[in-house]
């Protein structure tokens, strides 16, 4: 009896333990839809080359659907979220295998049992930019061009820092590379960044990233330096602000003082008309001449401006539906309509996102 007792307590504790152990594991998901209209109706249904997210043409799609675990007992952390979509398969075209279906896969453990450091490695989201691949959490439907161009995911290692009252926060990272989950082959050096959020009130957010590493193999890897700054104002509950500025250098060459830069100033307003619309609008310009990340082939380069109003409607928190219309106006004629090039790009976007 004494042996049936002991074993009943010991069965009991381990089914409390792997409740208690339960309760840290939390799944969700999030799935978006979308139809994308271009005025200019390319041939090949998909939307200008420096376009990865919602880039396909009269045509209802997935943009991006993903399921996540997500496991966090105070001490060790990890992530994992497998995906599909229009998304994946532009922006990870490059990646090998079953990789390119890879939202997020990291693991940390906390250094500090009085401070709020972590560490933690594997594929996680960039550090760069205020916009992400989750639309349902941006202000505007389709991404801003510099959010386009800079990475969207990352590999690596960081340490982070935050304090206990979530004024500022610091990460360190060691990466793979630009947008990349395994570095170039060719490549052997390293890259890193910095990223410096801080929150005075909960109203502001100010924050500054930074990437410095190399693109190319060994013998003609030249070297990136990007820089990333935004400023966030909930100036009240129905209206904020949002303001960034991008500005990167690239060498023309190995061992060249000659520098490619790229720039780009984006601003975004928005307005909650009723508790359950929104409407936003965002003015935008991005400048690369000589075509670091995109490239054109004219006399000019990329020099382009944007122009985005959208409109939400959210009928449940964890929902909403939307509609976007974006013109893009370039100086040289970098788009094709009816086979000709021509300066103006006009397109239409509406979507249905759901997280859960």
């Amino acid at each position: 009896m004494k042996k049936l007792l002991l074993l009943t307590a010991a069965l009991s504790s381990a089914a409390c333990t792997y409740a208690q152990e339960e309760t840290k594991i939390k799944v969700t998901g999030y799935l978006e839809t979308y139809y994308g209209y271009d005025f200019n109706r390319p041939s090949d249904n998909n939307r200008p080359g420096f376009i990865y997210s919602h880039n396909r043409h009269n045509e209802v799609n997935l943009n991006l659907g993903f399921i996540k675990g997500n496991y966090d007992n105070g001490a060790i952390r990890a992530n994992v979220a497998i995906m599909a979509g229009t998304y994946a398969n532009a922006n990870l075209a490059a990646e090998p295998g079953v990789l390119k279906n890879v939202f997020e896969a990291n693991a940390g453990i906390k250094l500090s049992k009085t401070i709020n450091l972590w560490a933690d490695a594997g594929i996680f989201s960039s550090h760069i930019g205020f916009e992400s691949a989750v639309s349902k959490d941006c202000w505007v439907l389709t991404r801003n061009i510099s959010s386009e161009n800079t990475p969207y995911y990352e590999s690596g290692a960081k340490v982070s820092y935050a304090t206990n009252d979530g004024k500022f926060s610091a990460v360190l990272l060691y990466l793979n590379g630009w947008q990349r989950i395994n570095r170039l082959n060719g490549n052997s050096k390293p890259a890193g960044g910095v990223q410096l959020t801080w929150k005075p009130t909960p109203k502001i957010t100010v924050n500054y990233s930074n990437y410095l590493g190399t693109e190319g193999a060994d013998s003609v890897r030249v070297k990136r330096f990007y820089h990333n700054v935004y400023a966030i104002y909930q100036v009240t509950d129905d209206f904020g602000l949002s303001v960034g500025f991008d500005y990167g250098t690239q060498q023309k060459a190995k061992g060249s003082s000659e520098r490619s830069e790229v720039l780009s100033p984006v601003a975004i307003a928005q307005y909650a008309i009723a508790s359950k619309w929104k409407v936003a609008g965002r003015v935008e310009y991005y400048q690369d001449k000589d075509g670091v990340l995109i490239a054109t082939g004219t006399e000019n380069g990329f020099k382009t401006t944007g122009y985005s109003v959208n409109l939400d409607y959210a009928p449940f928190s964890n929902a909403v539906v939307r509609v976007e219309g974006k013109v893009y106006d370039s100086k040289d004629k970098i788009f094709i309509r009816n086979e000709n090039p021509v300066n103006h790009n006009a397109a239409i976007t509406a979507s249905i996102a759901v997280s859960f």
